[in-house]
């Protein structure tokens, strides 16, 4: 049974709000709620392993529970990238090479063990914990990115979004355009969309004076949730994997074959 969505347009929109939201979210915990960057991690890292495992023993696709999956690793990855880059005192470029380092070796490990990289083909449970593995560092690792992006590139909140934007869309006609594999592509654009989320999430909640919209953590968050809650509804409406319309096919195509046998007898 498929337990991941479909990767369609519906599917980056999803991750990026999500991504986005988990880096409102994790500033909302560490700094609006002075929490600290070491607790809120410790929380934040909790509930993303309770919903890991409640990901983990289901037999089939939930969508809430899916992207309950992904939003924790971001806010978790969020509140781990601040720990790391500052209270650690590691900086920015140190710690996206410490993080860089950590998702290669699993990405190695994941190679060795002769499972394919590709999202369609997570069938065991190895495969699995390594494919979430992978997206708790790759979000840590784009918080890093885009934090130093923003705020030690010179380039700005909104010349980091940008940036980030330019890349996937070169993302973007590979896919079309190219025989660069799919695969790599794909989790090409997981990471890049971190990094796009962080800088866009601190483009709409730090102040005008700043460089940002000023919506603030609270006001951030709530319209990042209300829209990705809203295309969750709507995704959920539809098949979430290939099977269901293969089955609608094949049921038209055997009512296909038995019309003309029914008109014969008559």
């Amino acid at each position: 049974m498929k337990k991941f969505p479909q990767i369609t347009i519906s599917f980056w929109i999803m991750k990026i709000c999500a991504t986005t939201l988990g880096e409102t979210a994790g500033d909302l915990f560490s700094m609006t709620m002075h929490i600290g960057y070491a607790v809120s991690s410790l929380i934040l890292i909790g509930l993303f392993l309770i919903a890991l495992v409640s990901q983990l023993l289901s037999k089939k696709y939930h969508p809430f529970l899916y992207w309950t999956v992904i939003l924790s690793t971001s806010t978790a990855g969020t509140t781990m990238s601040d720990y790391m880059d500052r209270t650690l005192g590691l900086g920015y470029a140190k710690g996206a090479f410490i993080l860089f380092t950590i998702l290669m070796a699993i990405f190695v490990l994941w190679r060795f063990s002769k499972a394919p990289l590709s999202v369609e083909n997570i069938k065991t449970f190895k495969v699995e914990l390594m494919y979430w593995t992978a997206i708790l560092f790759s979000n840590t690792l784009g918080t890093a990115l885009g934090d130093f992006l923003a705020d030690s590139s010179h380039l700005g909140f909104a010349g980091g979004v940008l940036l980030i934007a330019g890349l996937l869309g070169l993302i973007i006609l590979a896919t079309f355009f190219s025989h660069i594999s799919k695969t790599l592509l794909f989790w090409i654009a997981f990471v890049l969309t971190r990094p796009f989320g962080a800088t866009m999430g601190d483009l709409l909640t730090k102040t005008k004076e700043k460089g940002g919209l000023g919506f603030g953590t609270i006001g951030s968050s709530f319209i990042l949730a209300s829209i990705l809650v809203i295309f969750i509804l709507f995704t959920s409406r539809s098949p979430v994997s290939g099977e269901a319309n293969t089955q609608v096919g094949l049921f038209k195509q055997n009512r296909r074959i038995r019309e003309p046998s029914h008109a014969a007898h008559k």
